[in-house]
């Protein structure tokens, strides 16, 4: 007997929960009554927002170096051309994930895709919320620890990262050149599943170019399990920290 189960992966947009922290010192800009410097240059030349009347430039020259670095204690964002304002971003790829005919025989999946991005913060949180398959009354059960997937049961569970158990599906964060997004504990070992409404699935531990997510969902049935069409609404939640 077959059954049919359509799952959609909803992303708020607009919900983005922001921790704002500072520290008991502010070092300000340098600045007299005359001038004010609102990022200091050293070594090369570069000018920001320059302007007339007529045109507003920015321009920059001869960088030592770009981009992020970082230690305990610290973080930097080197180049002329660097914005103090943070800026959290968040995109969904793909937003539909459909199981298709589930089988009491065989593991059904499917995936969703997003990507986060954040600059002059000290890194974000990934939450998902939501429910698991129903059918009326009737729902598929989640996976509330770690574990691999096994058909004739009901399962339905996610990972982030790319799996070849019981097929292959997903892929590993995708950080491209300057990311340093990571799948969470219980969401980063391949070939495992589980869901938690709420659970932390992904995180960056410091600013961070784009990361690509992918979510690997898997959905077994019993064999009695009454047909019809499955739901589940999925929302993943971006915090920034600072």
């Amino acid at each position: 007997m077959l059954f049919r189960s359509i799952g959609r992966f909803v992303a708020v947009m607009g919900v983005f929960a922001v921790m704002v922290f500072f520290s008991s010192q502010q070092v300000l800009a340098t600045q007299s009554t005359n001038y004010r410097f609102d990022e200091t240059a050293i070594g090369t030349n570069g000018l920001i927002q320059s302007s007339s009347a007529n045109f507003r430039a920015n321009a920059a020259i001869g960088d030592l170096s770009v981009g992020n670095a970082s230690s305990a204690n610290f973080q930097v964002e080197a180049g002329t051309q660097t914005d103090n304002d943070p800026v959290l971003s968040f995109q969904v790829i793909d937003a539909s994930a459909d199981f298709g005919d589930l089988s009491a025989t065989a593991t059904a999946t499917a995936t969703s895709t997003f990507s986060v991005r954040n600059y002059t913060s000290y890194g974000y949180v990934v939450q998902i919320y939501g429910s698991v398959p129903t059918n009326g009354t009737h729902t598929i059960d989640a996976l509330a620890t770690s574990a691999p997937s096994q058909t004739g049961v009901n399962q339905f569970g996610l990972n982030l990262v790319a799996n070849t158990l019981p097929t292959s599906v997903g892929a590993n964060p995708d950080n491209g050149d300057f990311g340093f997004g990571l799948a969470e504990s219980n969401y980063d070992v391949a070939n495992e599943y589980r869901f938690v409404s709420g659970d932390i699935i992904a995180s960056a531990p410091k600013s961070s170019g784009e990361t690509t997510y992918t979510i690997s969902y898997i959905l077994n049935v019993e064999p009695l399990t009454p047909g019809g069409q499955y739901n589940t609404d999925q929302t993943v939640i971006v915090i920034g920290t600072y």
